[in-house]
């Protein structure tokens, strides 16, 4: 009865040890904001993302099942600022089937541009979150809220 528990013990470690194994793994991006005025009141918020190799992050338009956690941006209210139509992606794309997914899928690696433009009366920051998931060909992180600041001078 002895050898049971130890048999039952080690199978629950064996278990846990792939989920704490997910959980473990660090965020493979990192982030940098940008701003970039293109007319007297009008500005890109661009959001800079380096993937490290191996890792992916869906499409704003990803197609697919509709099961994939799709990048967003949100922006806090703010008298002064008003956003201009969707964000856009830049970034190298791929198409593919992938398995567990019904439909084909687009995702992007590497380097990736989000860019929301925005029209802006006069000095202020401009602040919100932005969610996204990342994927390798094994696993999908947990989807991960960044907050960020753009300082409009």
């Amino acid at each position: 009865m002895q050898i049971f528990k130890h048999v039952a013990t080690f199978l629950v470690l064996l278990l846990t040890a792939g989920v704490s194994n997910a959980q473990m793994t660090a965020d493979p991006t990192k982030w940098e904001y940008e701003v970039k005025k293109t007319a007297p009141n009008d500005y890109q918020l661009i959001f800079h993302l380096q993937l490290k190799n191996g890792w992916h992050i869906w499409s704003l338009n990803p197609g697919g099942d509709g099961f994939q956690i799709v990048p967003a941006i949100t922006i806090d209210k703010n008298p002064s600022v008003q956003v201009k139509g969707k964000p856009k992606e830049t970034g190298k794309a791929t198409t593919t089937v992938m398995d567990g997914v019904e439909g084909k899928v687009t995702y992007l690696s590497g380097k990736v541009d989000y860019i929301q433009e925005v029209t802006v009366r006069g000095t202020t920051k401009i602040t919100g979150k932005h969610t996204y998931q990342v994927c390798d060909d094994r696993m999908c992180l947990a989807p991960v809220d960044k907050d960020f600041v753009f300082e409009i001078k």
